[in-house]
Order: C-alpha cells, then structure tokens, then sequence
C-alpha cells in the first residue's frame, strides 16, 4: 500500500473539469434526486491519479458511473485515446459532457447517457471509475462483481465497497481545496481488480500417469478464497491461496508431500502446472465446475 503527504500547490480550479461526487452536501431542490450523491466537481489531480492507477491505455474502454461533467471518460480519451461512456441521472450534465465530447472532437470515443447506473451494462469496461456514497457502494457489488470481467479494474475517490471487498491497492494525499466542500483536505483513492468467479464444487484431474482426481469446494469472497480438497476419503485444506483477475494459485497437501498449483480460470474451467513436491516433478492439471 502507498500513501503520498503533503501536495503543494492549491490548484484553483473555478468552471475546470469536474467530476460527479458524492459528498453529504445538500442539493438544490430542483436538482434531480442523486442517490450516489450530490453532484460536486473534483479537483483535476485526483482524476489524474484515478487513471494513473487503473493504468488506462488506448485498449481499455472506462465506464464512469455517476459521471457528472464527464471528465473521467473526457480525460481518458482525450490523453489516453481509450474509449468509454459515462452514466448520469441529470440530463443537463449529459447534454453538457456530449458537447464537450463533440467540441474536441472524441464523440466517437466518449459518449454520456442519461440512465440509472443499476441498469447501466458495464459488461464492456475493463476500466471502472466511481464516485458514491457508501451505501450505494455497496449496493452496486454483487452488479461489479457479475458484470465486469476478470482482470478489470475498478477505481474509487474516498468511498470503498466494505470489509469483504479489500483495495488491491490505495493512495491517500493532500488536495487542500476539497476542505471547503467537506471539511477534510485529502483524497483517497482505492483500486481493485476483478477475479474470476471461482466460488463452488470443482472436479481436479492431474494429467500424469497414475494421477490422482479430487472433489474440490471452494468459498469465496471477492478475491480471497478457501476451501478442501477431497480424494480416497481424505481431505486436505487448500493453502497458500492466491487469485488475481483470471490467474489462481492454491496448494494442499498429498501423502508425504505437497502439490502447489498454478493456473489459469477461464469460466467453468481451471488449467495450468503443478509442482507435484520434492522429486516428483511437475504435471498438467484441470479442473471443471461440477454442475449442481
């Protein structure tokens, strides 16, 4: 984990880009109703930090669910040519962000629609950008967690999912202006990658003469993960877990030693090597998801 201290400058940033956010600020009564929050602008060096973290490039495409002005995805087409749209529930904000879109000449990277981010398909991002309050943070999980694809990266200003969802990564410094907004001088941005789905009763084969095959039940949350494997009436808990985006690491022992694993998940399959213990060499493994 990284923390940084002490950014200089105070960046005034008037009418500058903004982003959607939500800090507990009352609304305008006419606004529309925001349940992730009031809409308020971000200073420009916490956008800059959002990307630099998820390490957006011109393959990735960003969702920016409550999306405000639309810097996020306006910044992230404009300096990193990647492509993506933003979701907003106030029209105005929508129409503004599509004519900046059209203005420098990225409205075929970078679209705004109005829609309520629950039904927003995120299926597409391999970059995910939110600004929300806590509670609708952890109403959009099990959507994040369903939707997105392993390895995506979902990037947060101040608010996370909760104790079962831990950043993969954060970073927390000084912006003096946002103090006039919400009383606190300082940002923090957390960062996750998305693992594959892994939860349930898996079959394992090692693919090596006189191999053996074990029931494997595996628990999971977010991504960490435990479990047992079963074989001639034994079982052995998993170990030395490890899952990032679609690659999975877990040993457990077998006889006088023990097989430590290493693979890949691809949707209802698991595939790669085995390190089958001192002297006994390495071998192919799989595994599929048992149907229930």
């Amino acid at each position: 984990m990284k923390q940084l201290i002490g950014r200089g400058a105070v960046l005034l940033l008037g009418a500058v880009l903004g982003l959607s956010a939500a800090l507990p600020v009352c609304a305008q009564e006419k606004e529309p109703e925001r349940t992730g929050g009031p809409y308020v602008p971000t200073p420009r060096v916490v956008v800059d930090e959002m990307l630099r973290m998820a390490g957006v490039g011109a393959n990735d495409y960003v969702i920016d669910l409550g999306s405000g002005d639309g810097v996020i995805v306006l910044t992230a087409a404009t300096q990193f040519k990647a492509r993506g749209f933003g979701v907003d529930i106030d029209p105005e904000l929508v129409k503004l962000s599509n004519a900046e879109a059209k203005r420098r000449g990225i409205a075929d990277r970078a679209s705004f629609q109005v829609q309520d981010v629950f039904k927003a398909d995120l299926s597409r991002a391999t970059v995910l950008t939110l600004y929300l309050l806590p509670s609708m943070m952890t109403s959009l999980q099990s959507k994040v967690f369903s939707e997105l694809r392993p390895g995506a990266r979902v990037v947060s200003h101040d608010y996370h999912f909760g104790d079962d969802w831990q950043p993969d990564d954060y970073i927390s410094f000084d912006v003096p202006e946002k103090e006039e907004v919400n009383g606190v001088p300082r940002a923090t941005i957390y960062l996750w990658r998305i693992p594959a789905n892994i939860a349930g009763k898996w079959q394992l084969k090692i693919d090596a003469p006189g191999g053996a095959q074990y029931d494997v039940n595996v628990r999971q949350k977010f991504q960490k993960f435990e479990g047992t494997a079963f074989s001639g009436g034994r079982s052995e808990k998993l170990e030395l877990a490890e899952l990032e985006g679609e690659r999975i690491r877990f040993a457990f022992n077998s006889g006088p030693g023990r097989h430590v694993f290493r693979g890949r998940v691809t949707g209802d399959t698991m595939q790669g090597m085995v390190d089958l213990g001192t002297g006994k060499g390495a071998a192919r493994w799989s595994a599929k998801r048992a149907v229930n």
